[in-house]
C-alpha cells in the first residue's frame, strides 16, 4: 500500500505545518479525540469546513493538561481563534458508567486507552487557553458544548452546574451541528468583523453583563428562564426551565433564551433551519482521507474508528424524541437526509479503501429508517413545536415512505465491489408497524422490510422497545410493546417467507424514571415468554438536555410538572437490571425472594419455572393458572389428587390392593 503525502491530513505536529507552507495559522482546534479524517468525527468535519472557507487551520489532539502545557503552545496565537471540543462525546459519559465506574478504556483513542482527556474536557482546555492567551477568543463546539449551554444537572457531580460558558470562560458557543453558524462566522471574520461582535448570529450562545443591552434583531422575540440561582432553590423552575428550551430548539421560527447566572446573562440565539440536502452534501463531499492520522501507527487502532471505517451515514437528525436520547438535543428532530449521489459516490471511496473486502458495515444514521422523511407540507412544521413526531402519535403531516431509502439499498447492492451491504443502525420498528403508522398509502412498509431481511442483516437486526410497561413506554416517549409484538409477528413471517434465520435482538432500559422494581420483573417475564435471552442492557443514566435527567433530578415532568418516581442509589438501579439475567442460576435465589416480598408468585413461576413458596424439581408441573394467568394456591388434596394422576402409570400390585381394600 502506497503512503499518501502528509500533506493530505490537517497539521497536528510544527513539522507537518512547514509541510503545508505555513510559518503561522488561522484557528487552531483543540480535541479530546485523536485526529481521524473522516466525516463521522466532528473535529474533521470543523477542520476542513475551516480549511474550505480559506482559512488556515491545525489541530492539536488530546493534548497533556497535566505537564507544562507545550501541547496547547505548539501552534501559537492563532490569527483568529481556538476552536475547543470534548470530542465525538460527553467527557463524563465517555470516562464513567452508570454507577459512576470509571471505564478502562476509550474508543476515540489509539490502543483503546483511558486517561487520554480530562474530566469536563471542554472546561478543562478552554480554561487553559485563556490563561495562556487572555486575548485570544475561544470558540466552544461540540456534543458535550452543546447540551451544557444552559442551567443543568451533572450526574457525576449530582449537582446543578450553570452554563459551560461560566466555568469555561469561553467567548461564544456553537451549540446543535456546527455547519451552519462555522461558515457565517467564518465569513465575517474574513470580511473583518470582530469576534466580538459575532452575536447577532443564529444558534450561538454567549454570556454578556447584565446591564448591557441585548443585541438587536428585529425578527427575534426573547423568552427568559428562571435564573441559575432560582433554579439551584426550586427543582420545579429547572424542570419548567427544561420545557422552554426543548421547545424553542425545535421550531423553525424560534425566539432567543435568556438566563440570569451570578452578574451575567447567558443568551441563546435561535437555531438555524436543518441543512438542505445540499448543505449537508457540501459538507460529506469535503476531501476526507477517511483515515487515523499516521502518527498513531505504532499506538494501535482506534476502536471508535475502526468500527465505522466501512460504514456510510446517509442522514442526520431524529423526529422520535426519546426522553432519555440526546440524538435530537444536538442534532435536530429534523432529518437532513445526503441526495443519492452524495451517499454511491461515499461508497465509491469505501469501496477503494485497500482493507476494504467487499462488505459495508453499516448502511444508516441516527435511526437507520428515516432517510429522506420530513413534512408533507413544511408550512405546518414550520408553526411545530413538538418534540416528537412520531408520540403519542406518528404526525398525519409526517412522510414516511421507505420507497427512497429501499431503491438507495438497491443501488448499492448493485455496485461490482459490494458482495453485502448491513444495516448496523437500530431501526425504528414502530415506523413499519401498520396499525401505529397510518401513512403507509403505497405499502412500502412490507417492501422495505423484505428488502432489509433478504439483503441487509448480518444474521442479527437490532431494535429499541426500551421497555414494556406502557406507564414507562409513555414517559420515555415510545410506543405501547403490543406494537414490537406485530412487528415480530411481520418480521417472522418475512423470515419463514424466505427460509431465513435472523435473529431480532432488542434494546431494553432499567432503572428509567417511572420504571418500578416489578416492571422490570414484567419485562424480564414478558420478553422470557417470546423467547428471548436478553444480551443487550443498559443502565439509564441522566445525561444533560434529556428529559429523563430533568426527571431524575427534579422528580417531576418537565411537561406537566407532576411526580413521576425514579430510582436513584446504586442498589436499586442493580436490582433493576438484574431481572434481564433471569436466566443465570447466580440470580434465581435473589429473583426468588424479591418477588415473594412483592407477592408475585405469578412471577416466580413464569421466570424461574417454581411455585410459589415450593421449590419444585424440573419433572414437577407447573401450578394451574386462572383466568387471569396468575398461579392458583393449591391445597394439600389437590396436590396429593395431582400427584396421583401423574403420566406415569400405577404398578399392577398396588392397584390390585386397593381394589381388594374396597
Amino acid at each position: 500500500m502506497q503512503e499518501r503525502p502528509i500533506t493530505d491530513w490537517l497539521p497536528i505536529t510544527v513539522k507537518e505545518l512547514e509541510k503545508h507552507g505555513w510559518n503561522e495559522v488561522d484557528v487552531v482546534l483543540v480535541s479530546g479525540d485523536a485526529y481521524v479524517d473522516h466525516p463521522s468525527f466532528g473535529t474533521s468535519v470543523i477542520g476542513r469546513i475551516i480549511q474550505d472557507e480559506g482559512f488556515r487551520v491545525a489541530i492539536v489532539d488530546q493534548p497533556n493538561w497535566k505537564d507544562d502545557l507545550r501541547d496547547f503552545k505548539k501552534f501559537g496565537k492563532p490569527k483568529y481563534f481556538f476552536g475547543v471540543t470534548a470530542g465525538c462525546m460527553d467527557s463524563m459519559v465517555n470516562h464513567y458508567t452508570a454507577n459512576k465506574r470509571l471505564r478502562s478504556t476509550d474508543a476515540y483513542t489509539p490502543g483503546g486507552g483511558a486517561g487520554f482527556r480530562p474530566d469536563y474536557a471542554s472546561a478543562v482546555y478552554a480554561k487553559i487557553l485563556k490563561n495562556l492567551f487572555p486575548d485570544v477568543p475561544v470558540l466552544l463546539g461540540g456534543i458535550e458544548a452543546s447540551l451544557r449551554r444552559v442551567t443543568h444537572y451533572d450526574y457525576w457531580k449530582d449537582e446543578l452546574m450553570p452554563s459551560i460558558l461560566v466555568d469555561s470562560g469561553a467567548d461564544l458557543l456553537v451549540y446543535g451541528m456546527g455547519e451552519q453558524p462555522l461558515r457565517e462566522i467564518l465569513k465575517l471574520l474574513k470580511k473583518g468583523v470582530s469576534f466580538s461582535n459575532l452575536r447577532t448570529l443564529k444558534q450561538v450562545a454567549f454570556l454578556q453583563d447584565i446591564e448591557e443591552e441585548l443585541p438587536r434583531n428585529k425578527n427575534w422575540n426573547t423568552v427568559e428562564l428562571a435564573s441559575h440561582e432560582v433554579c439551584l432553590q426550586d427543582k420545579i423552575k429547572y424542570a419548567a426551565n427544561f420545557k422552554i428550551v426543548e421547545v424553542e430548539s425545535n421550531k423553525w421560527n424560534a425566539n432567543r433564551i435568556v438566563q440570569e447566572v451570578g452578574n451575567k446573562r447567558l443568551v441563546i440565539n435561535p437555531p438555524y433551519k436543518t441543512m438542505e440536502e445540499e448543505e449537508i452534501d457540501r459538507s460529506f463531499d469535503l476531501p476526507y482521507t477517511r483515515l487515523p492520522h499516521p502518527k498513531y501507527k505504532k499506538r494501535g487502532t482506534i476502536p471508535a474508528y475502526e468500527m465505522i471505517k466501512f460504514s456510510i451515514n446517509m442522514h442526520r437528525g431524529c423526529f422520535g424524541g426519546c426522553s432519555f436520547c440526546t440524538i435530537s438535543a444536538h442534532q435536530g428532530k429534523f432529518i437532513a437526509s445526503r441526495s443519492e449521489r452524495s451517499v454511491m459516490d461515499e461508497v465509491e471511496q469505501v469501496v477503494n479503501h485497500p482493507e476494504f473486502k467487499g462488505y459495508i458495515s453499516d448502511l444508516g444514521g441516527p435511526s437507520a429508517n428515516m432517510y429522506k422523511m420530513r413534512g408533507k407540507d413544511e408550512a405546518i412544521c414550520a408553526k411545530c413545536s413538538s418534540p416528537s413526531c412520531i408520540h403519542p402519535v406518528i404526525c398525519s403531516n409526517l412522510d414516511t415512505s421507505h420507497k427512497p431509502l429501499t431503491q438507495l439499498y438497491r443501488k448499492v447492492d448493485e455496485h461490482p465491489k459490494v458482495k453485502k451491504a448491513f444495516i448496523g443502525s437500530g431501526i425504528r420498528y414502530d415506523l413499519l408497524v401498520d396499525d401505529f403508522n397510518k401513512n403507509n398509502e403505497d405499502g412500502n412498509h412490507d417492501e422495505y422490510i423484505e428488502q432489509v431481511i433478504t439483503r441487509h442483516v448480518s444474521g442479527r437486526l437490532k431494535v429499541a422497545p426500551e421497555h414494556t410497561s406502557d406507564a414507562t413506554l409513555r414517559v420515555m416517549r415510545k410506543p405501547s410493546f403490543k406494537y414490537f409484538h406485530k412487528f415480530k409477528e411481520k418480521y417472522d413471517k418475512a423470515c419463514d417467507k424466505h427460509g431465513l434465520n435472523q435473529q431480532l435482538i432488542p434494546y431494553f432500559i432499567s432503572s428509567h424514571p417511572g420504571c418500578e422494581e416489578e416492571d422490570m420483573a414484567n419485562l424480564a417475564a414478558e420478553t422470557k415468554d417470546m423467547g428471548f435471552e436478553l444480551e443487550q442492557v443498559q443502565d439509564f443514566t441522566p445525561t444533560p438536555m434529556t428529559v429523563a435527567e430533568v426527571i431524575y433530578y427534579s422528580g417531576v415532568h418537565p411537561y406537566t410538572l407532576k411526580p413521576i418516581n425514579t430510582v436513584k442509589s446504586k442498589e436499586d438501579k442493580l436490582n433493576q437490571n438484574r431481572f434481564f439475567f433471569w436466566y443465570k442460576r447466580e440470580n434465581h435465589d435473589w429473583i426468588r425472594q424479591r418477588l415473594k416480598r412483592a407477592n408475585r408468585p405469578d412471577l416466580i413461576e413464569k421466570l424461574l419455572g417454581e411455585n410459589e413458596g415450593l421449590r419444585s424439581k424440573p419433572t414437577r408441573p407447573h401450578a394451574p393458572k386462572n383466568e387471569n394467568g396468575h398461579s392458583q394456591k393449591i391445597s394439600s388434596q389437590k396436590k396429593k389428587h395431582a400427584q396421583q394422576n401423574q403420566e406415569r402409570p400405577m404398578p399392577k400390585w398396588l392397584a390390585e390392593k386397593r381394589r381388594n381394600k374396597k
